[in-house]
């Protein structure tokens, strides 16, 4: 389905943006993933194709924007050009309102709105060289919805502008043949939870966030990536400027 494309994938290193990686390679695709952790890319490279032919990778951090500048360097370098930028780097630590300080605001800000902001702005000029191309957001449905078991005031708003991006984007580049869009997930298993609760923690905690779902369960990565890789294909030539809800029957719930 993606033969000869290339795709960018921030985040690519765990969760919803490895598991996009492997599909899309499985698909056909060329996939540049890039991410902060040098050793954890090498990995989840090597685990998607070890002969590293069709996956590349870079270490450096989206929220400063000359990240995509080299990124979309270097896919046009190894690969030859930008078709497709799922750009799925986040970070989400719930905190209260009121203990938020200016520097963990920027890193949430820079990272989610900041970091997918001019990510899509390097990308789309790669793609109008190549007449045309996809790209697809992680939102979340904190960008909708107020949760009093994850206080995420600064989260929720950084995500609310990604949602507000995919609109304005979609009307600024669709001259171009550019299609932008975004799936909006709630609970999703990744190792996101890890970086602020311990193992045993994860274990305790995210079962009881099934029930919160009125499917019952909590997502995985494949169900979000399902969704992007419908939004990638020539299946979804007609859409475009869409947040669409990966989240169990959450929003549908309100």
């Amino acid at each position: 389905m993606f033969e000869k494309k290339v795709v960018v994938i921030t985040g690519g290193g765990t969760g919803i943006g490895a598991e996009a990686a492997r599909q899309f390679v499985a698909k056909g695709a060329r996939v540049l993933i890039v991410g902060r952790r040098a050793g954890v890319l090498e990995n989840t490279a090597a685990a998607i194709d070890s002969s590293g032919e069709r996956i590349a990778t870079l270490a450096s951090d989206v929220s400063d924007p000359t990240t995509a500048e080299r990124a979309v360097a270097l896919a046009e370098e190894r690969f030859g050009g930008v078709d497709i930028l799922l750009n799925n780097a986040g970070v989400f630590t719930p905190k209260p309102f009121l203990e938020h300080t200016p520097a963990d605001f920027d890193r949430v800000v820079g990272i989610i709105l900041k970091g997918k902001f001019f990510m899509a702005q390097a990308a789309a000029k790669a793609m109008i060289k190549r007449g045309g191309g996809v790209i697809v957001h992680t939102g979340s449905m904190w960008a909708e919805r107020a949760v009093t078991a994850t206080p995420s005031s600064a989260y929720s708003a950084a995500n609310a502008g990604v949602h507000a991006m995919v609109r304005n984007l979609a009307v600024e580049l669709a001259p171009y043949n550019i299609r932008i869009n975004a799936v909006a997930p709630a609970v999703v298993e990744t190792p996101v939870y890890n970086t602020f609760l311990t193992d045993e923690q994860v274990k305790q905690v995210l079962p009881t966030f099934n029930a919160f779902h009125p499917l019952g369960r909590n997502g995985q990565p494949a169900d979000v990536v399902a969704a992007i890789l419908f939004f990638a294909s020539p299946e979804a030539s007609w859409i475009t400027g869409t947040v669409l809800p990966v989240d169990g029957g959450v929003m549908a719930s309100r």
